[in-house]
């Protein structure tokens, strides 16, 4: 989840020039850690801090690990020409790109903004862009002088600090009060045409009047496909709606341009988004069992899994060979009971309906090792961040059940913000209002044939400021088992204050080892989740420790940015993925996400969302969906159920791809798969359509010439040494190659 956060420092820079009506603010920042109300004052001499770049976190730039107070120092002219230039007069804007955690901001020793926290608590955590506007005529701008911005920042864990793209400050524009919303969803009328609407508005209360120029652009060779004129106005309360109709398009990302220009000033706003294309097929009508092959359980705990399986209901289910102690229900496929003796034991499912049957062998492995294959679930962070409840959780087991199950889906974790304000007399933690019954909840999502998930923190406080169970760990993990609790994500967040120095490898270790002692006494199995960044090369001590995954990264955005540098990165970690322990590069990022109770469509383009589930079902990821599952439209819900991806993520062997090629501007990424076949996947990383061509004799692959494209489920023709396939920009080609 988003880390707790400790304040950054500001940095100095001097501009010599602004550039039209903006001024770049990017170079020049110095840095130091600690905190003092001395530093926001432009008096302040700065000279011994050192330079910092606002584009990366500080923990890259020589601070690692470090969480706490931070602050940034900038020296910047302001000239008044972007005043006089710009078409409103009335207020800049500042631009800082992404605080982490939370921020005041000050200009010339005076605080003109400030931004997270509950009740104006700091080391509470409210990651995020930050977009400030200060009126033209406050007395902290000292126009054509040098001012002194100064920014404190506090981080809670993992990556802190200021970071992202071009930080600027500039004049308010005209423009800045239209919106351009394009978050309704692509829809299908009845010759299966992309349907959509979107709306310019604004909070002003200027007329806009003007064109709106809409533009269909095949990104393949910049070719417009299609294009109107459209008069427009609007203005406060009073939007434009402008619907389209799309005849049925090939399948792969066209580009949508929307151009406003307003008429009197000239100016123009853009936006662009791509349009969505399902490339996995409608699953069949006949029987089909999913997810993996293998499920592990601790002998005499509780079991529960659920044979995933699709096909025109109803559905009857059968399974031969389970162990003793275990039962199925016919009707829903939920297997129930307790094992005591441990052993692995085959078993074959066989699935009817009336249009046939399928059967699959499976082994139940009972023994020391749970976990086998990664968590395949749902968390609620990504999508509804501290606001999370009883109610959307019921709404996102049930939509599970629904429409996910059946290709392995099941777990429902819910991340921060359930705890109260405080313990209980006898020490044990309880729900906060929007959990009035926890155990009730968890019977019910155990009841769709679910397991249920829920988080903490080492330290006194999670990420949110909520409590945490630094000294309660047998109660917490006792309380955890009461309520039937199957997933256990343990957040670093504040435990770095307890430690009261720089963590050693021991520290790192430490909280995660008394955690596990806590959970092995607990008659139940629960899948341990590390939540810590990566800190301390947790992937080569992981295991060692009892955890079944482990964050190796800091926390993803949907940007290409984040999710492309988190996933293209997983090198160090590759080699130390197994059977029961897995590297976990974050959530998802796919679909409605929002951290609140705002949600917007993933800022990720369709093909990025294409390479974000493929590149971490190769990395043997948890794939954890962090969007609104009661609102799941037909791209993502193609995305989420595509079997024969799903089962390269699931796949027995437990290793993770490995990056067989990088160059400039594509890399291949290759998997072993436990059937001795490799699963490939083929990442076009430049802002191009490319060509890219696989050396059939190289990497391996040597024999593998029959080649499947998973994501379509049909195989390719190919003669010849080589494999040739066109990649869309940020885009991939993911497939099965066998011999």
């Amino acid at each position: 989840m988003r880390k707790i956060f400790m304040l950054i420092c500001l940095a100095t820079v001097l501009f010599l020039k602004a550039k039209a009506q903006e001024i770049p603010i990017e170079k020049g920042w110095k840095f130091t850690t600690g905190d003092s109300s001395q530093w926001s004052s432009p008096s302040y001499d700065d000279k011994s801090w050192k330079p910092i770049s606002i584009s990366h976190s500080w923990e890259s730039q020589g601070y690692p690990n470090y969480d706490g107070f931070g602050w940034y120092r900038l020296h910047v002219v302001i000239p008044s020409s972007i005043k006089e230039k710009s078409y409103l007069k009335d207020s800049i804007r500042l631009d800082l790109g992404i605080i982490d955690d939370n921020d005041e901001v000050y200009l010339n020793g005076k605080l003109i903004a400030e931004y997270g926290g509950k009740g104006g608590n700091i080391k509470t955590s409210q990651y995020g862009p930050r977009s400030y506007v200060i009126a033209a005529n406050n007395p902290a701008i000292l126009w054509d002088k040098e001012n002194v911005l100064a920014i404190r920042i506090f981080d809670t864990g993992g990556d802190g600090g200021i970071y992202g793209d071009y930080q600027k400050i500039s004049m308010a524009d005209l423009m800045d009060n239209v919106t351009i919303n394009t978050e309704a969803d692509f829809g299908y009328d009845d010759n299966d045409n992309l349907v959509k609407s979107i709306k310019l508005a604004s909070n002003s209360k200027y007329p806009y009047k003007g064109k709106l120029a809409f533009k269909v652009i095949d990104p393949e060779n910049d070719a417009v496909v299609y294009e109107k004129l459209n008069d427009a106005d609007f203005t406060a309360g009073k939007p434009f709606t402008y619907a389209f109709n799309l005849a049925k398009l090939d399948k792969k990302s066209y580009r949508l341009s929307y151009t406003f220009t307003d008429e009197k000033s000239g100016k123009a706003k853009s936006k662009t988004e791509g349009t969505p294309y399902v490339l996995t097929p409608y699953p069949t009508a006949k029987p089909r069992i999913n997810g993996a092959d293998v499920f592990g359980a601790h002998p005499g705990n509780p079991f529960l899994y659920m044979v995933p399986a699709t096909g025109k209901k109803p559905l009857i289910y059968e399974a031969e060979g389970l162990p003793a102690g275990l039962k199925l229900d016919a009707n829903t496929g939920i297997i129930t009971g307790v094992v005591n003796q441990k052993g692995d034991y085959p078993v074959t499912f066989t699935v009817h309906n009336r249009l046939g049957s399928k059967t699959k062998k499976f082994t139940i492995k009972i023994g020391d090792l749970i976990g086998l294959t990664p968590a395949l679930g749902w968390n609620s962070w990504n999508a509804w961040g501290l606001t999370v409840n009883d109610s959307k959780v019921r709404v996102s087991a049930k939509t599970m059940t629904d429409r996910l199950a059946a290709h392995g889906w099941s777990y429902i974790n819910i991340d921060d913000g359930w705890e109260a304000p405080q313990r209980v007399t006898s020490g044990e933690i309880v729900p906060n209002q929007k959990f009035p019954d926890m155990k009730g909840l968890t019977d019910y999502v155990h009841s769709l044939g679910l397991r249920m998930g829920i988080y903490s923190s080492p330290g006194p406080r999670t990420c949110g400021g909520y409590l945490g169970t630094w000294q309660h760990e047998d109660q917490d993990a006792k309380t955890y088992g009461d309520w039937g609790i199957d997933y256990l994500k343990y957040d670093w967040c504040s435990y770095s204050e307890v430690t009261d120095k720089t963590p050693t490898l021991a520290d790192y270790k430490t909280p995660y080892q008394v955690m596990r002692a806590s959970l092995n006494k607990i008659p139940r199995d629960i899948m341990f989740s590390f939540c810590q960044y990566g800190m301390g090369d947790v992937w080569k001590w992981g295991a060692e420790v009892g955890g079944n995954s482990w964050r190796s990264t800091g926390d993803i955005e949907d940007t290409w940015k984040s999710m492309s540098t988190i996933g293209f990165n997983q090198v160090a970690d590759g080699p130390y993925a197994q059977p029961g322990h897995f590297n976990d590069p974050d959530m998802l990022v796919v679909g409605k996400v929002g951290w609140g109770d705002s949600q917007h469509n993933s800022r990720l383009s369709p093909d990025e969302q294409y390479t974000h589930i493929s590149l971490w079902s190769l990395l043997s990821a948890p794939l954890l969906i962090g969007c609104d599952l009661g609102k799941l439209d037909r791209f993502t819900l193609g995305l989420l159920t595509n079997d024969e991806v799903i089962a390269i993520d699931q796949d027995a062997l437990g290793k993770e791809a490995r990056q067989a090629i990088k160059t400039g501007g594509y890399q291949v990424w290759i998997k072993d798969l436990e059937d001795g076949n490799k699963a490939v996947g083929i990442f076009n990383t430049s802002d191009k359509y490319q060509t890219i061509t696989l050396n059939l004799k190289d990497n391996e692959l040597s024999g593998y010439a029959k080649i499947r494209d998973v994501w379509q489920q049909k195989y390719l023709i190919i003669s010849g040494a080589n494999y040739t396939t066109k990649v869309a920009p940020h885009g991939v080609v993911m497939v099965k190659m066998s011999k």
